[in-house]
């Protein structure tokens, strides 16, 4: 594949959904009430799919039979396109008119990967078919591409071509990779994933079963491959993780300062009890991390995680909690400039937390356990150098410190 490697051009090429939910916010944050909680029984406003199609604000796209079940977007800004990732097909569709000059790629699973797939008792229909959730941006004339290859999954190349005005959409059949710990296996299964710098990061299950999920980081330039990943040996790292969301985000104008934050939920067990709960949580590693030594090999050495705290705020609501994340917008930005984080929980409540929050918390006190069988407790002797969450941090600061909690500066409820 002589593919022209320009990581600048990635930018041009985004999600379709995450500027929208940017703007929005920060419209809607102008009228919420000091106290940060908004209660209304009656949306604002309420339209019905009839209204939409009258208001002229929205465009179906008919798409065809066999491709439905769509999951995945990528917007072309600089091309004036959109990709669309479904069951078995990836379409390519004008911005101008969504239903004109459309086109598609027919990606099934092989047939003998169906058949071993249904072998294992999966549905033929909702599960043992290639459904595309990857489509990220790799360089200026490529877009990654992966898909669950009914619980096989495979990754290759889209070539788009380098001039806009160019017509090229096709799927480089000759390089055809693995898609294992790029991509779920399970379609329904939750999956994040970002690509930048030409390497992909991707929080994903691991095997069939889906029992072991891990953040890795594959691909890179040629001369630079750096595959790493989370250890599925010890719980202090993640524990049945369900991925939401992963961003690259700069904490400083220093390049060498940038970060990958992942959004997650995940298994909490107190050592104390046999009850398990779901706690959401976010993550961090620094790009630059190049792994450790001996048993930190090929694993991270700036892998730090704190708990997100989504509760109503008062004396009344100490014990309303929504523990299990299920959205995330990205970085967003209000009228004042202050970046922050759109989260969604089950249970009708959306969360906003501070990217100044949240560094503040990774640069804050830690939490510690001194065995398994003890508590989580904030950590009163001295910080080690390298600090956690910084590179060559060594093996006993990885496993037993994480960040203390994260709580919102905003809640939105619904009724």
């Amino acid at each position: 594949m002589n593919a022209r490697k320009d990581s600048r051009e990635n930018s041009r090429m985004r999600s379709f959904k995450a500027p929208h939910v940017c703007t929005l916010l920060s419209l809607v944050m102008l009228f919420l009430p000091v106290t940060g909680t908004s209660k209304q029984n009656i949306p604002r406003l309420k339209l019905s799919y009839k209204d939409l199609l009258l208001s002229n604000s929205c465009i179906p796209f008919l798409g065809s039979v066999e491709g439905f079940d769509f999951r995945t977007l990528l917007l072309d800004e600089e091309r004036g396109r959109l990709l669309i990732g479904a069951k078995d097909h990836i379409f390519l569709l004008s911005l101008v008119d969504l239903n004109k000059n459309v086109k598609k790629i027919y990606w099934p699973a092989s047939k003998e990967k169906v058949e071993v797939c249904k072998l294992a008792g999966k549905d033929v229909q909702t599960e043992c078919a290639n459904f595309i959730r990857v489509l990220q941006p790799y360089n200026r004339t490529h877009v990654y591409v992966c898909g669950t290859g009914a619980f096989h999954p495979i990754c290759g190349y889209i070539e788009l071509g380098i001039h806009k005005e160019e017509i090229v959409f096709r799927l480089d059949t000759q390089n055809l990779e693995s898609g294992r710990l790029k991509c779920p296996f399970d379609p329904h299964q939750p999956f994040a994933s970002v690509m930048t710098d030409e390497y992909l990061y991707a929080g994903t299950a691991s095997d069939f079963l889906g029992k072991d999920t891990a953040l890795t980081r594959s691909l890179g330039p040629s001369h630079d491959h750096h595959y790493i990943r989370t250890d599925i040996s010890e719980h202090y790292w993640l524990n049945g993780a369900k991925f939401i969301g992963t961003y690259p985000i700069p904490d400083t104008y220093n390049p060498d300062d940038d970060k990958i934050y992942f959004f997650f939920r995940e298994i909490s067990q107190d050592s104390s009890t046999s009850d398990k709960a779901i706690l959401s949580r976010v993550g961090r590693i620094c790009k630059n991390d190049m792994g450790g030594q001996r048993s930190l090999i090929n694993k991270w050495t700036t892998f730090l995680k704190a708990r997100l705290v989504c509760s109503i705020p008062g004396p009344e609501g100490a014990d309303t909690y929504f523990d299990e994340l299920r959205k995330n917008s990205g970085q967003c930005s209000d009228l004042t400039h202050t970046s922050f984080i759109l989260s969604v929980f089950k249970g009708s409540a959306v969360c906003v937390y501070s990217m100044a929050d949240i560094r503040a918390v990774f640069n804050g006190p830690y939490a510690h356990k001194e065995s398994v069988d003890h508590r989580w407790v904030q950590y009163e002797g001295r910080i080690p150098y390298p600090r956690p969450g910084t590179v060559s941090v060594s093996l006993i600061i990885y496993f037993y410190f994480y960040s203390m909690a994260i709580i919102p500066y905003f809640i939105f409820l619904n009724g």
